[in-house]
């Protein structure tokens, strides 16, 4: 098997005349002091990958649409294998998406009647309270496109999913409007770093 510093290698297919591409492969990798290997290039950005000599602008684009890439697939192998009973299955579909970003975002999945995903959309970014996330934001395309159900996810960049007190306010809001909107709120997951936190299960949905 492969190490992952040999897989990138094969991505970049090339060095300097000082380096060999697994000797860049490898100083990629180091790049990001506090998560080593292939998990720590999600956080990275392109500026940080051309300071790496032997990678220049368009093998650090090459590298991000590898790492896009692998979130997508991820994402579309989880939804085929999702149960809406399993709070598991819709965090396994945006868990590689979104445990790596830097900032709160807060999405909101749509379903049909039938427990069929019928899309997903970004709503708000930034530190998630209830000035913020509005019930109208949340359920506005809800409306349009006549979504029977809503599961609300956000992330917690800090890695760790346990929902603060802006978290749980937020959710009680978004049941009050789903109750008289009539579009069920069937969950609010948050993610964490290859974990989650399923406020259903936690008994305030």
């Amino acid at each position: 098997m492969l190490s992952d510093a040999e897989l990138l290698a094969i991505i970049i297919k090339s060095g300097t005349k000082k380096l060999q591409s697994i000797e860049v492969a490898q100083r990629v990798l180091q790049i990001n002091k506090y998560e080593k290997g292939l998990p720590g290039l999600y956080s990275l950005s392109i500026q940080q990958m051309n300071e790496v000599d032997g990678i220049g602008k368009i093998k650090a684009i090459q590298i991000m649409a590898m790492l896009e890439f692998s979130k997508r697939l991820s994402k579309q192998q989880a939804v085929k294998e999702f149960k809406i009973s399993s709070p598991a299955s819709i965090a396994k579909i945006y868990m590689e998406e979104m445990r790596y970003l830097k900032q709160e975002h807060f999405k909101v999945v749509y379903f049909d009647i039938k427990n069929n995903i019928l899309g997903d959309r970004d709503t708000t970014i930034g530190t998630i309270n209830t000035t913020i996330v509005h019930p109208r934001e949340v359920f506005s395309e809800a409306v349009k496109i006549s979504a029977a159900s809503i599961i609300v996810i956000h992330n917690h960049p800090s890695g760790d999913p346990s929902p603060s007190k802006e978290d749980i306010q937020v959710t009680k809001r978004l049941l009050e409007a789903s109750r008289i909107l009539g579009i069920d709120l069937l969950d609010h997951i948050i993610i964490g770093d290859g974990r989650y936190i399923s406020l259903k299960e936690k008994g305030f949905i």
